[in-house]
């Protein structure tokens, strides 16, 4: 099972192909494995080491670390 945090309001119909029997989605937890954003400003955060993978939901990546 792999957590994802999602960082915005990210819409229903995308989450939906992440298949709930793999992936824990949840709006606030610790240690992620991925994270899900759409405009959230990622460099003050402190990054896990449990974090593999950052996805991108829109154009640009400068508010990502």
């Amino acid at each position: 099972m792999y957590n994802v945090l999602t960082l915005n309001s990210i819409s229903e119909t995308g989450l939906n192909k992440l298949n709930p029997k793999k992936y824990n989605i949840a709006s606030e937890m610790e240690n992620p494995d991925g994270i899900i954003l759409r405009s959230y400003e990622m460099h003050g955060m402190e990054l896990p080491d449990s974090l593999a993978a950052v996805a991108r939901a829109g154009a640009g990546t400068n508010n990502i670390p």
